[in-house]
This record gives C-alpha cells, structure tokens and sequence, in this order.
C-alpha cells in the first residue's frame, strides 16, 4: 500500500504471501501474482531489494553484537581465573608460612 499497489493486496492475500515469502519473490513470481505491469513488478523488485539489504545489515550488527559479547564474556571469565589462582596461590602461600613455623 505505501508504494501505491493496492491494487494487489487481496491477491497477495489470497497467495498467502507474507514478509518471508515476501522477500523470495522475483519478476517471474510477481507475473504469476497477477502483477502484468513491469512498472509495478519493478518498484516491487525495487523495495525488496532495498528490504532484503536493509535485513542484511541489520543481520550482520548483530553478529558483531554477539562477537563482542562473546569476546568480553570471555574476558571477564580469564579475569576470574586469574584472581581465582592469584586467591589460591596466596591461600598455599599462607598455608606453607604456618606449616614452616
């Protein structure tokens, strides 16, 4: 509706075509859709393509998000052993002063 193609809602809805099929249609499918004009199957073309670069950005953010979370988890677990065993090291240091007196 927002690209002026209301013309097509009810055979879309017909179709079933939701965001998922949405974005695999291509000339041929429109055509088969009932979308004879290749003015409109281009401005579709147009959007999905725009849609699809638009989810492939926002796909790859997140992936980087996730990389980074993972990279300071990993951090902060390397952080705690290494106080973990500066702890224990003080522990057996202490125990061997008291077992020497």
């Amino acid at each position: 509706m927002s690209l002026n193609l209301e013309q097509y809602v009810s055979e879309f809805s017909a179709q079933n075509i939701n965001g998922e099929h949405l974005l695999q249609l291509d000339g041929s499918k429109l055509k088969a859709l009932g979308i004879t004009s290749s003015q409109d199957r281009a401005i579709i073309k147009k959007k999905l393509k725009e849609m699809k670069a638009s989810l492939e950005k926002a796909r790859k953010a997140q992936e980087k998000m996730e990389k980074q979370r993972e990279k300071l988890r990993k951090k902060e677990q390397e952080q705690l052993q290494r106080k973990s065993k500066k702890t224990d090291k003080c522990s057996s240091d202490a125990t061997e002063g008291t077992n020497e007196q």
